[in-house]
């Protein structure tokens, strides 16, 4: 069975605009779950390989409140990420990415309407 916190986790990253970006406690903020950052984290290492729900989680959109990526600079998921980020034109220099210019936003009634939680 599926843990319901991280299903909630999931529909939440799966609402991240193309070329913006999340840190995991505003995502577990958005979720329901403040202060679980790291459930975040868990949550999206345990994302379905086909996705969920039949739509793809953009795992990759999710970086630390620093503005960086998480993984080891030079690890194989730390290239897949910076790659996939900087595909959606996301700008990433080093571990890198200016919250400035790409944190995602939503307004309140973005999150009233696409949020069931």
């Amino acid at each position: 069975m599926i843990n319901p916190h991280y299903q909630q986790i999931w529909k939440t990253v799966q609402l991240i605009p193309v070329g913006k970006v999340a840190c995991y406690g505003q995502i577990a903020d958005l979720a329901g779950l403040p202060g679980r950052a790291r459930m975040v984290g868990k949550a999206l290492g345990k994302v379905p390989k086909g996705g969920w729900q039949g739509q793809v989680v953009p795992w990759f959109r999710v970086i630390n409140s620093q503005g960086k990526i998480s993984f080891p600079v030079g690890s194989e998921y730390f290239a897949k990420q910076k790659q996939n980020l900087q595909d959606e034109q996301v700008v990433v220099l080093g571990s890198k990415i200016k919250l400035k210019y790409f944190q995602w936003q939503p307004d309140l009634a973005e999150i009233l309407f696409s949020l069931e939680f």
